[in-house]
């Protein structure tokens, strides 16, 4: 059976942290097509990135990125970590080369998806980027829309985080978007990876800071993913009901997602698991977790 779940460290390649589904990647899985994932901590040499038929964004996970496209330098505000706020992010088009410095020690995604159309590079401030509160009581999170349909004009991918305080659940109901149904639903791979912290308030001896993930199947298709998850793990979805995502008591929970499909209209259009969208209807009642936004 195809392998979804790399733990951190597993799909790493050269001075990558990991490479999963990228142009270059090591690491192929099976029937991965649409969307690609790199994460790197940074030494003082710089990275590159090849002028392929892949769109990207990069975005700074902690600390601040230079990257230099077509002789221009764009220099991205980066933040602490992902739980200290949003960040600026680099649209960098198709066939495009670039080259990416910062500090030792800084990390950064770089989210990737095979494209043709051609589309201008442009650099999202944080200040730009839409912040979205989503859903209500024990299932409110938030999620930072820099490379979504209204935020960005682009070619393929979907792109944004979703951050979670302790003891809620996001990505739910279960819901998925594996066929197309015009209005309805738009079929997408989705890559989720993954960071967790111990809560600030919690006591020294707390450092395993943990979430879970789960994927079960819609259709004839195997898929059954229900596991623990760490900063730096990434669980695949191809196909099927995914959620919730589950930050436990004592844990936030914070996952970057990509996603793409080979459909005509570039959209997010989801179905509910039907034993479960009913919980939807209850969030008019209850209230948005006061802890968010997260680095307020």
């Amino acid at each position: 059976m195809t392998n979804w779940v790399y733990p951190a460290g597993s799909a790493s390649d050269g001075p990558w942290d990991l490479s999963l589904g990228a142009y270059d990647s090591a690491t192929t899985v099976d029937g991965w097509e649409h969307t690609g994932l790199k994460t790197a901590t940074l030494s003082d040499r710089p990275l590159t990135l090849d002028a392929v038929a892949e769109e990207r964004i990069i975005i700074p996970l902690s600390g601040d990125v230079t990257a230099v496209v077509d002789g221009q330098t764009y220099r991205l505000s980066g933040r602490e970590s992902v739980f200290a706020g949003p960040t600026d992010v680099l649209y960098t088009g198709v066939e495009k080369a670039v080259e990416i410095s910062g500090d030792a020690g800084v990390r950064l995604a770089v989210a990737s998806a095979p494209a043709r159309e051609s589309y201008p590079t442009r650099l999202i401030t944080k200040q730009e980027a839409p912040l979205e509160l989503r859903g209500a009581g024990n299932c409110s999170r938030e999620v930072r829309n820099f490379g979504t349909p209204a935020a960005l004009e682009a070619d393929r991918f979907i792109v944004c985080e979703v951050l979670t305080p302790a003891g809620n659940w996001s990505s739910y109901p279960p819901h998925k978007h594996d066929e197309e149904k015009e209005g309805q639903e738009t079929r997408l791979e989705e890559i989720y990876y993954f960071e967790t912290r111990v809560t600030p308030d919690a006591p020294a001896e707390a450092t395993d800071a943990i979430g879970y993930q789960r994927v079960y199947a819609s259709d004839e298709r195997p898929i059954d993913v229900n596991t623990e998850v760490r900063t730096g793990d990434v669980v695949l979805v191809p196909y099927g009901w995914h959620g919730p995502a589950m930050a436990p008591p004592g844990y936030d929970m914070y996952y970057l997602n990509v996603m793409a499909g080979p459909g005509p209209v570039r959209s997010w259009l989801i179905s509910d698991d039907p034993h479960h969208g009913w919980v939807r209807q209850q969030w008019d009642a209850q209230e948005i977790d006061a802890r968010l936004p997260f680095g307020r």
